[in-house]
């Protein structure tokens, strides 16, 4: 064996395998199956570190399926879909940790918009006037969410890319709708009502047969025969 293949071999030898850089963590929608809840010692830490707040929550049976509501004393501040003993499950993990307290047993915005969404799915209310809590929604998803409540009423509809355009972000369709996919308040601030320019009507979190029924219900389409 030559020198140089002793230096070489030695080289190798002496060598520790160096670790690649660290991936960043995975982060997952908040209600995806699958997902882990957060242990109790990391639920009491964040607890800890926010400032609690009122809230208080219940499950109202709609046409379309139950729907999970929670307020706080400034206003509705989540509807959830589908609410089966899951989601709830899930809802309350996060808005324990959102608003930093355990819920209590009844607020009057609660009370507000459960009877106003019950006139709504009755045909009989047009517009909420329930006070809206936006703290679960923030940045660029607020903004056009805050748009779309206040500027698209009932049986009326608006593309993404309009969407995009009145809050000042005439290239950002796409995100407009990653933004109806976060909204906190659907129905309420209704993401049922942003379509697409090509005469679909788009997607929606709460399934398309859900966003049917919502635009049925405020006649942009025809009531379904069965």
């Amino acid at each position: 064996m030559t020198n140089t293949e002793r230096d070489q071999r030695g080289g190798r030898a002496g060598q520790q395998e160096r670790p690649g850089p660290e991936e960043p963590p995975v982060q997952e929608a908040p209600d995806r199956p699958g997902q882990d809840e957060p242990k109790p010692a990391e639920q009491e830490e964040a607890l800890q570190a926010r400032e609690a707040r009122d809230w208080a929550w219940r499950v109202l049976d709609t046409p379309i399926g139950p729907l999970l509501l929670a307020a706080t004393r400034e206003g509705l501040a989540l509807v959830a879909f589908h609410s089966d003993e899951r989601v709830v499950r899930r809802s309350l993990t996060r808005l324990r940790l959102a608003f930093g307290s355990e819920p209590l047993p009844k607020i009057p915005h609660l009370t507000t918009a459960a009877d106003e969404l019950a006139r709504y799915f009755d045909s009989g209310l047009r517009a909420f006037t329930v006070p809206l809590d936006w703290s679960l929604s923030a940045g660029f998803n607020e903004r056009v969410l805050r748009e779309l409540a206040a500027h698209v009423p009932y049986g009326t509809v608006v593309g993404y890319q309009d969407l995009a355009d009145r809050v000042g972000e005439p290239g950002a369709a796409r995100a407009v709708g990653a933004a109806m996919g976060s909204n906190p308040l659907p129905v309420v601030v209704p993401c049922h009502r942003v379509v697409a320019s090509d005469g679909g009507i788009g997607g929606f979190g709460g399934g398309l047969d859900t966003k049917r029924h919502l635009l049925a219900l405020e006649g942009v389409l025809p009531q379904p025969l069965f």
